[in-house]
């Protein structure tokens, strides 16, 4: 049997062949939805393509109205496709939607999509724009408004414009603007993306937090002055490392009315970085679900009456990297992949996962691809090995060289920084620790010689390596540079089959570990806690929370 995509477009004959046997494991579930709704199947076409039937959706006992107050950290506003933090989406949510939706299953959602296509060899791309959709001026959305933003996401002449590295297939590397011709709107809910070469990323990177769809007018000094979106919400303020709230447009109907936008007001109150406060604030019935829960603290969240835990296995992580174009004391020291090489075999990941974050996720492999992505492979596990650790260091020279490992000076940053340099210290190499506190670890976050830093799950593995280590991108914070690997991630994008594109992952990986790029020690399983009879306030895979979905439950 052949299946079909929403609008009749056949799938590939690759995911057609591998979805009954993805059915009985849920990691290969997850893998097989994320790859089959990229190409436009339905969650429930996808599901059935399994022999299973969808999670059912429906908010039946949802109550209408009332205030959520959320626990967040609330950092400086700006220009969504620059967003380096996850819960500054969380509040412009409220009025700023995206085109897709990435599911905690593996499924996409169109939200103003309605469907898209994706052709055989990845080099077109049709999109169907959601008809009845309006901005909150009372303009109609229209395929123009998805022409602006995949021009605005484009825009390498922007600093810290994330959205910038997940188009690169799209965009004139001499112009640092979108090609010419690549989008044709064909008619005002229709448009074409024609990609001068194959990349089967693009709607999973439409669903990534800075991927927020803007009005033509958008201004980034003004964009809480003057909220145009098209989301049931607007701001009512914003205090950065304060409080925030969002509230009921009653101005706007909201295309998706019913299925969502049940509260009347959304509040965000900042506790600082302090996990025992987080604590404390639920503990004095001062917010209603927090953002996520940390592993010291499960017990003590656990043990609240009325409240309940949420948990997802994730490819979140934590990682320790060297700046290969970092100089300490004038010289580029992590330019070695000797020295590099060294510090991950010098660590036992398994030993910083059960310290650093009690166990609860699993051991990493030092290459940033984790077992839940579709195109993960498997080459083993790294293994410690100290005297091979400082034997490489003597042959670059580098043997009484102290290293200084920056992290943040709370929670899980922390305890793996400390974990990491107790692990090294007991190979022989010395370390330094200096921790900084959020307000100014983040300044320079990507310019740290040898660092701390966490990263959030995506869908695809090859969206990670394309964002993080590909020659020259903005959040490439290892300075990382390597022809052979960056052909490998362009031939991986181009692979629509989630068993081909794994092999050549295989090789990317191994890149990863010969280079000694990072010291990942764990993926991180994800929690946090809520209010019982409050819904749809669940961790998502992404660590992301979603305040329109959010209801009481009568």
């Amino acid at each position: 049997m052949t299946h079909f995509t929403r609008t009749g477009q056949p799938l590939p004959a690759s995911l057609t062949r591998q979805a009954p046997e993805m059915a009985a494991d849920p990691v290969s579930r997850r893998e097989f939805l994320a790859t089959a709704c990229s190409f436009g199947a339905t969650a429930a076409t996808a599901y059935a393509m399994m022999g299973l039937n969808a999670p059912a959706q429906a908010a039946a006992n949802a109550q209408m109205g009332g205030t959520v107050r959320i626990q967040q950290q609330l950092v400086a506003m700006r220009d969504p496709r620059k967003f380096d933090f996850n819960s500054l989406a969380t509040f412009t949510r409220g009025w700023l939607e995206y085109l897709v939706q990435y599911n905690s299953d593996g499924s996409f959602t169109p939200i103003l999509l309605d469907s898209w296509e994706i052709s055989e060899d990845a080099t077109e791309y049709s999109l169907n724009v959601r008809k009845g959709v309006t901005w909150n001026n009372g303009e109609p959305f229209t395929a123009d408004d998805v022409a602006n933003n995949i021009a605005r996401f484009c825009d390498g002449t922007v600093e810290g414009n994330a959205m910038a590295g997940k188009m690169q297939v799209m965009i004139d590397p001499e112009t640092n603007q979108i090609l010419p011709g690549v989008v044709e709107v064909t008619d005002s809910h229709s448009l074409k993306l024609k990609l001068p070469k194959p990349d089967i990323s693009l709607i999973a990177s439409f669903a990534d937090y800075p991927a927020a769809v803007v009005h033509p007018s958008f201004e980034e000094f003004s964009m809480l002055d003057n909220p145009i979106g098209t989301g049931p919400y607007l701001p009512e303020f914003y205090s950065v490392g304060d409080s925030a709230a969002l509230v009921r447009n009653p101005d706007h109907t909201w295309w998706n009315a019913g299925n969502g936008g049940y509260m009347d007001r959304v509040e965000f109150i900042d506790f600082g970085a302090d996990p025992a406060a987080f604590f404390a604030g639920a503990d004095a019935d001062e917010y209603d679900v927090n953002y996520d829960t940390e592993g010291d603290y499960m017990d003590a969240y656990d043990s609240l009456d009325g409240w309940t835990k949420h948990e997802v296995t994730t490819a979140a992580t934590v990682l320790a990297r060297c700046n290969q174009l970092a100089e300490v004391n004038g010289k580029a020291v992590y330019a070695d992949a000797r020295v590099r090489r060294a510090l991950a075999m010098a660590v036992d990941n398994e030993v910083v996962l059960e310290i650093a974050y009690g166990g609860q996720g699993r051991a990493a492999e030092n290459h940033h691809v984790s077992p839940v992505h579709p195109d993960y492979a498997d080459i083993g596990a790294p293994v410690r090995d100290p005297e091979v650790a400082m034997q490489l260091l003597e042959d670059a020279g580098m043997s009484d060289f102290e290293h200084e490992l920056v992290s943040l000076d709370a929670a899980f940053w922390k305890a793996t920084g400390d974990a990491i340099a107790a692990q090294l210290r007991d190979a022989g190499i010395k370390v330094k620790r200096t921790v900084f506190p959020t307000s100014t670890f983040w300044n320079n976050w990507a310019k740290y010689p040898f660092s701390v830093t966490n990263w959030n799950h995506r869908p695809l593995g090859i969206q990670t390596l394309a964002l993080a280590y590909r020659s020259g991108q903005g959040w490439n914070e290892s300075g990382f540079a390597n022809a052979e690997f960056d052909a490998l991630v362009e031939e991986a994008l181009a692979t629509a089959d989630p068993e081909a594109r794994s092999k050549i992952m295989a090789k990317l990986e191994q890149i990863m570990i010969d280079e000694g790029v990072i010291i990942q020690p764990y993926w991180r399983s994800l929690y946090n806690h809520s209010k019982s009879n409050l819904k749809g306030a669940e961790i998502h895979i992404s660590n992301e929370l979603y305040p329109q979905y959010m209801y009481w439950e009568a």
